[in-house]
């Protein structure tokens, strides 16, 4: 079987693009190809690029569409998957049609609700419509949607999914490979990894460093928000801010720390906890993410509720033994390992139900 996925995002930059980046390795072991058409960081001429709403350290650029045409044709694949509602996923679902192959369509992140929480001034309304009617094309045009979070059903139902099927999340070997570090004793080190974005809920994360001066805080990530969080955490002695950073140096801050923070409003699953879990690290996440429909993670997380604090919640997980803390890594990384391996295999059969097997 041969597979083609194409992608708005850059590798390993945001939740989608860390997603098959993971996803690709694991896969080729049973099929015969698997290229993923995305952006890459090398400018060329002609190629447009246009910020998210919101957020202009993340932007949407064009493909370029005699390379891929090319390399599609060489690649002949039996299915095809689009990622993200951008240039690159259009023209997958285009490429599929023109060759008569199966298309799916996988929705990972509720665009339009992002776009709600940053603001209803005139761009972000049309930015809204361009994001649902570009939504209901693909979903309306797959033979199945693929979303990672339960909750999302009746949104991909609306759009028009002829079928829905919810899909676990892979890790990178970055996390599962490297040799675990036990826990720091007690809590004295906290991590958020993440984009620092108003759906993340930092001013959470922060008030907790404020009245929390016995717990190191380190905020990872980039976004929007950063010149202000450095601004208002600039007189906190045990606040770090280390701006984004690749796998290796983000699974050092993991190790260091004894709990990941992700109080999000809006989460669609938070990978970032999975991959915290990996190293044998709890998490602190938001009682809507999507991880938490996970039954067999549940023993490794700690829930947020609606109306609750990050800073009450430390107050009550700084009573836990030095032994509790030891367990819950333990439980961690079992629970990580074994969602990675049924999502695996679930991604094989799926590929095996919808890919079209005789070639043109």
């Amino acid at each position: 079987m041969r597979v083609a996925l194409f992608s708005d995002s850059f590798p390993e930059r945001n939740g989608a693009g860390a997603y098959y980046f993971d996803l690709a390795p694991e896969l080729l072991k049973d099929l015969e190809a698997l290229t993923v058409f995305q952006p890459t960081p090398k400018k060329r001429l002609l190629q447009l690029a246009l910020p998210l709403p919101g957020d202009p350290t993340q932007k949407l650029l064009t493909p370029n569409i005699p390379r891929i045409v090319r390399e599609f044709r060489v690649l002949r694949p039996h299915l095809v998957i689009g990622v993200t509602p951008g240039p690159f996923g259009l023209l997958g679902l285009m490429l599929a049609r023109r060759a008569r192959c199966p298309f799916i369509t996988a929705f990972h992140t509720h665009f339009e609700g992002l776009v709600q929480l940053y603001g209803n001034t005139l761009f972000f309304r049309f930015a809204n419509w361009y994001l649902e009617t570009i939504n209901k094309i693909l979903c309306r045009r797959s033979a199945t949607v693929l979303i990672n979070n339960s909750n999302l059903t009746s949104t991909v139902e609306r759009l028009g999914a002829p079928g829905v099927e919810v899909m676990g999340t892979p890790l990178s070997q970055a996390f599962l490979g490297a040799p675990l570090q036990p826990p720091p004793p007690g809590l004295k080190q906290v991590l958020f990894a993440g984009r620092l974005a108003p759906e993340k809920n930092l001013p959470e994360v922060i008030a907790a460093a404020k009245a929390h001066h016995d717990v190191q805080v380190v905020i990872v990530g980039d976004g929007p928000l950063r010149t202000a969080i450095a601004r208002e955490t600039a007189a906190l002695p045990n606040v770090r801010l280390t701006g984004w950073l690749d796998r290796p140096a983000l699974r050092a801050e993991m190790d260091a720390a004894n709990l990941l923070l992700l109080p999000s409003h809006m989460e669609t699953f938070g990978t970032v906890a999975l991959e915290s879990m990996a190293r044998g690290r709890p998490a602190l996440v938001a009682a809507s993410a999507g991880i938490h429909d996970w039954p067999l993670l549940k023993p490794a997380l700690f829930r947020l509720e609606a109306g609750q604090s990050v800073t009450d919640a430390l107050t009550h997980l700084k009573t836990l033994p030095t032994t509790e803390w030891q367990r819950l890594a333990e439980v961690a990384r079992g629970a990580a390992e074994h969602l990675h391996g049924e999502t695996i295999q679930q991604w094989v059969d799926l590929i095996s139900r919808y890919a079209r097997r005789q070639d043109r």
